[in-house]
């Protein structure tokens, strides 16, 4: 019992040594890996809290009485009671592998709330705040150092940008309040690794994160003016008034920095609803409230945003293919949970702003301070981004912390439970440790054997197929993205390079996957989309089921209606159709009447789509209506904006019909995009020499 004593605290800090844990040979290797340890932690963790309870070990209970306690409880069961009455409770359970972001990651996160708040004391508070500035300094260092190594945007042992700055978002505050309890050398340590840490934001280039910093400085700025003492007070107020300068400069010149090399500078500089980036992400906030309305209460339920997002897709507005966020967490708690979701995760985040306010009482001015600067800085961060395992949980464990500290008068007790309690104890902890099974280990192997499928995709398919059968067969909630990256490997590597029986091999293997997920999923256009797809690619030998891909394309259309690749499935199997017709048959000019008709419908959707207009200017040429062919491409060409796939489509047409000047402009656009593009600069170089010959 005292090993398990001992041990227990340490259970409780591990978490924070997620952000450096990677492993290269999974599948998303650096969230798959932190999301499934943390379940593992999370259950042997309470195992071995349920010991100890039975063992009467003591333990804060008394701090349950204070109404912050109960806010996160209050928020997990509404999630569960959305989730139910929602789209699929399944994944809203299991979340995917890419995300790890659902109830069973909420439930984990809580749990461990809890279990911190019932144990911490001032000894654990100062060991989770001197653990996280080391964690967080090492992180931001070796991000520092990727981007010395190879420049732009970074995301260090996290992945990814937005996460990493994220995370550091909130362990900078931590690692400032871990300055005061430090010996003086390691105090100065301390304060350059957050130093450390604002570069290394810095250097992400995330822009919502960077503004939730000014924000918050700025604030912390005019609390000391209102309330400092003092040369404190003059000096905040020469700092905010350069500050405000600053912002005017950077304000006048923005347009020059926007050019800048640096890529933060660029990026800061370039805000503006003309920004492609912030101009897409206000079309989605905009929608997403629309779709919020449809259901205000209870919401999609958990891992469900992306249902809502098709709806609205609109390529002329949304450069991202799928999402499944929205990049504004309290949109996300809204869509998933409803208006009590929203109103209980700001409840959250003022639980932290009323401990500063108890802490302030009893004395404690400093942590208070830095603690509310936590607080505003994370409310804002998260109106541009969203958590990750990282993120979320270190938020709740201070915040568990904070509350306890504040609390200050809380007596540790013992309950009072019978002797059977105790041999009880041990089953259900066995019980917990046992589902570390389901709940990590097979999902890793999932993970794993996705991953060495993609190794051998194309110079062995018999084991890429091996390793995909297995994957499947372990029964884990990875199978729709077993449906995702099967497709991804076929349809973007394997149909163009594969011939014979290794293509078609890869062909079943994909149409088996994502034909099980079509009928598991009903609500996924995704699956639908990449399930009629690859029919549509399917081997010359293999007869293709026209119901099956019938039913996948008015799904995949139904869902997301703006989507322009199931409408030009749908006009090619029309033209393939027509083709099988002699040349000048009634059948052959009905398909293809009947396939411009479906590009008509689809122009009529997004008109200001210049892609479509392209290929139905290709098809009126092959019909034989060259008039009607130019005036489409004329439309496409006054709607184009920048984009490969148009561009592509564009040079196709425009060397068809011999327009040297325009397929001049579009084979650039390509280069700009693919610059090793060989046949672009071979057709360029042909282009702009007939171009001199003629002059």
């Amino acid at each position: 019992m005292k090993y398990l004593e001992r041990i227990y605290p340490w259970l409780l800090l591990s978490p924070v040594l997620l952000p450096v844990v990677i492993c290269g040979g999974f599948i998303y290797p650096y969230l798959v890996p932190k999301t499934l340890l943390f379940y593992a932690i999370s259950l042997i963790t309470a195992a071995v809290f349920a010991v100890l309870v039975a063992h009467k070990h003591e333990f804060f209970w008394s701090r349950l009485t204070k109404w912050e306690a109960w806010v996160p409880a209050i928020l997990l069961v509404l999630a569960y009671i959305t989730s139910i009455f929602g789209t699929d409770f399944y994944r809203s359970f299991w979340s995917l592998l890419v995300r790890g972001d659902g109830l069973l990651m909420l439930s984990c996160t809580i749990g461990s709330f809890y279990l911190i708040l019932l144990y911490a004391d001032k000894k654990f508070f100062e060991w989770l705040l001197r653990a996280v500035a080391v964690v967080g300094s090492a992180v931001a260092i070796y991000g520092i150092g990727e981007w010395l190594i190879g420049g732009g945007r970074i995301g260090s042992l996290l992945g990814n940008a937005a996460f990493f700055a994220g995370y550091l978002g909130i362990a900078f505050f931590a690692t400032i309040a871990a300055v005061r309890t430090l010996p003086i050398i390691w105090k100065r340590v301390a304060i350059v690794g957050a130093a450390l840490q604002v570069i290394a934001i810095i250097l992400t280039a995330t822009r919502g994160t960077i503004l939730a910093l000014v924000v918050t400085a700025v604030a912390y700025l005019i609390y000391v003016v209102f309330s400092g003492e003092g040369k404190q007070r003059a000096w905040s107020a020469g700092i905010l008034v350069a500050l405000i300068a600053l912002g005017g400069i950077l304000f006048a010149f923005r347009s020059e920095l926007a050019k800048s090399s640096f890529e933060p500078v660029a990026r800061v500089a370039s805000i503006s609803f003309a920004d492609g980036d912030i101009a897409s992400r206000l079309f989605i906030w905009k929608n997403m409230v629309v779709e919020i309305k449809k259901s205000p209460l209870l919401g999609v339920g958990s891992e469900h945003i992306d249902a809502l997002f098709n709806r609205f897709y609109d390529p002329t507005q949304i450069e991202e293919q799928w999402f499944d966020r929205s990049h504004n967490a309290f949109l996300d708690y809204a869509a998933q949970y409803g208006v009590g979701g929203l109103t209980l995760y700001v409840l959250l985040i003022c639980a932290v702003f009323t401990s500063a306010a108890r802490s302030r009482r009893r004395g404690e001015k400093q942590y208070a301070i830095i603690f509310a600067l936590l607080a505003i800085s994370y409310a804002v961060q998260n109106f541009f981004v969203f958590d990750t395992i990282s993120s979320f949980w270190l938020l709740l464990a201070l915040l568990s912390t904070f509350l306890a500290m504040s609390f200050g008068d809380s007596t540790s007790e013992a309950l009072n439970v019978s002797g059977w309690t105790k041999y009880a104890s041990w089953i259900f902890g066995l019980v917990l440790v046992c589902l570390v099974i389901p709940v990590t280990i097979r999902p890793a192997l999932a993970a794993y054997n996705l991953a060495h499928a993609y190794t051998y995709q194309l110079t062995d398919v018999q084991k890429e197929v091996s390793y995909l059968s297995h994957g499947i067969a372990l029964g884990t909630y990875a199978d729709i993205e077993y449906g995702y990256e099967a497709y991804d490997m076929y349809a973007n590597n394997q149909a163009a390079v594969l011939s014979g029986e290794s293509r078609t091999n890869a062909y079943q293997a994909t149409l088996s996957i994502l034909t099980q997920n079509f009928n598991r999923y009903p609500y996924d256009a995704r699956t639908a989309l990449y399930l009629a797809h690859t029919l549509s690619l399917a081997p010359s030998d293999v007869t293709v089921d026209r119901n099956l891909i019938s039913s996948a394309l008015e799904r995949a259309i139904r869902l997301s209606p703006k989507r322009s690749q199931p409408w030009y499935i749908l006009t090619n199997i029309s033209l393939s159709e027509a083709n099988t017709y002699s040349i000048g048959s009634a059948e052959r000019k009905a398909g293809y009447s009947a396939a411009k008709d479906i590009l008509t419908r689809y122009i009529a959707l997004v008109p200001t789509l210049s892609q479509p207009h392209f290929v139905l200017a290709q098809l009126l040429l092959a019909a034989g209506d060259p008039k009607g062919a130019t005036a489409e491409a004329e439309k496409g060409k006054a709607d184009y904006k920048s984009d490969l796939e148009t561009a592509r489509r564009a040079v196709g047409y425009y060397e068809t019909v011999l327009d040297l000047k325009n397929a001049e402009f579009f084979l650039k656009e390509i280069l700009h995009f693919d610059p090793n593009n060989t046949a672009a600069k071979e057709d360029l170089a042909k282009v702009q020499a007939y171009e001199q010959s003629t002059k």
